[in-house]
């Protein structure tokens, strides 16, 4: 039989029991007689703390109870001290009441019961998209971390999901926290000018006409406390490799930034090169520092001479609409003291180059440049940067330009900066919108979904057919 642990969060926390949360097609009043909200969560099995990053902030019009199902052990019992972490924090806390579901069948109670209309999905990727697919058929929008798929035979079912999703009037939203990074957004805009930009390079395989570098690190501090993984992470069959998980933010940003509210159709407009793999090694001590715990044995054969080799980092090369596009995903250890996850992208253009860069010059903040290619050319390109900039002011305010030696560097206010995990919030204001009117969802998020998990997972399957190689890396240090 199922179990079910009712928990309620909010600045001091309580225990006890309540009534069961009405289904999803009750509309008049929640329970204890308040007014039913119009988005009413429920989390699935939060085996990654992307799923405790939507409930950092409230939101209105969505309910302040979230039932969540999932199986009783580790990954649950995180999820709940990250909540609660939120909802105890001096600044700002949050309210969230919890009822928590637990049982090997959590997933049939949930689409049993229904007490929300709306299911975040962030954990275990391998068989990600099943958990996706049954509860969009259970009429739910479901709001979703990357990756969807891990595997290229999984693409039609990538496919079916976001059909049933058309179909049936639902939302079923990737999260892509990264197109809310201000400096990529600014990026984008610079290469959408072409009095700045010109037009796009074709380049080549060795010299693309964009290339991104995304280094993330194992072991790091989220939500103001060491993020312990758990060992089933490590598992490359269960988690995904390097392009499977940062890369699918890469891909995204690629398209995103050079063709906005395109549609991307994978079968013409995408054609797959090249990539390559490499490990990450983890001595034991390490890994019993990210998990407290010891290597398992499901991981048994990538451990040798007691440290774990972890494919986790790809390299990818593909044509998009014939330009040439390079993208390196990169799992380091440990960041070095005052740095963490880092940056580089560049675009190249007729008249310029655009990048985004977070080195030490830039003291491990991003930063956007743009770089001339022709000196004669500056002065033009400068009051070109200075209109743009001029414009973008109701959108980004008090954004400016500067003269760094060749270079232009946009300067950005520390009131646009907004952090990673903010961005979730950001995302899920996005995913409310669409859920309250579909028509706001752009026509262009179905195939070019399609066309990013295109290229993860081919890209991925490529990889594996090569001797792993360590990709050279171009980020400025």
């Amino acid at each position: 039989m199922p179990r079910k642990v009712v928990l309620f969060f909010s600045v001091v926390i309580g225990v006890g029991a309540v009534r069961a949360a009405p289904g999803a097609g009750a509309r008049a009043q929640g329970a204890g007689g308040e007014p039913m909200m119009d988005i009413r969560f429920m989390t699935l099995d939060p085996g990654h703390f992307h799923a405790a990053l939507v409930q950092k902030e409230m939101y209105p019009g969505v309910s302040k109870k979230v039932h969540v199902y999932a199986p009783l052990g580790p990954d649950l019992i995180d999820h709940l001290g990250r909540v609660a972490r939120f909802n105890l924090r001096a600044d700002h806390p949050t309210a969230w009441e919890l009822e928590v579901h637990t049982g090997p069948d959590f997933l049939e109670q949930m689409l049993r019961e229904r007490p929300g209309n709306a299911v975040v999905i962030s954990g275990r990727n391998r068989g990600k998209i099943d958990r996706i697919q049954a509860s969009l058929d259970a009429g739910l929008h479901a709001l979703v971390d990357k990756p969807w798929i891990l595997e290229a035979p999984d693409l039609p079912k990538l496919e079916r999901a976001l059909t049933t999703a058309e179909e049936r009037g639902l939302v079923a939203l990737d999260i892509m926290t990264e197109r809310f990074e201000v400096t990529t957004q600014l990026q984008r805009e610079l290469v959408s000018d072409p009095s700045i930009f010109g037009r796009l390079v074709p380049g080549t395989e060795s010299d693309p006409a964009v290339y991104m570098e995304s280094v993330h690190y194992l072991m790091k501090v989220v939500a103001g406390a060491p993020n312990l993984r758990p060992v089933w992470f490590f598992d490359t069959a269960q988690q995904g490799e390097g392009l499977n998980d940062v890369g699918t933010h890469l891909v995204d940003l690629a398209q995103w930034t050079l063709f906005p509210d395109q549609a991307v159709d994978y079968r013409k407009d995408v054609q797959v090169l090249r990539a390559q793999r490499w490990p990450t090694m983890i001595g034991r001590a390490d890994f019993q520092r990210v998990t407290r715990e010891d290597f398992p044995d499901f991981l048994a054969d990538r451990v040798k001479n007691d440290t774990l080799e972890y494919f986790c980092n790809t390299l990818v090369s593909y044509t998009l609409r014939g330009a040439h596009v390079t993208l390196s995903a990169i799992w380091d250890w440990e960041p070095a003291p005052g740095a963490g996850d880092s940056h580089f992208a560049y675009y190249r253009g007729s008249r310029a180059k655009v990048e985004v860069r977070q080195g030490v010059a830039e003291r491990h903040r991003p930063e956007v440049y743009v770089v001339p290619n022709d000196g004669a050319d500056r002065a033009a390109l400068i009051a070109a940067v200075q209109k743009k900039v001029a414009a973008l002011q109701p959108e980004y305010p008090a954004i400016g330009v500067a003269e760094q030696g060749s270079e232009l560097r946009l300067t950005i206010p520390d009131r646009l900066r907004v952090g990673h995990e903010e961005h979730f919030a950001q995302v899920t204001q996005r995913f409310l919108r669409y859920v309250r009117d579909r028509r706001t969802l752009p026509a262009s998020e179905r195939p070019n979904m399609l066309a990013k998990y295109y290229v993860t997972t081919q890209g991925t399957a490529l990889a594996r057919q090569a001797a792993p190689r360590a990709a050279e890396r171009r980020a400025p240090r």
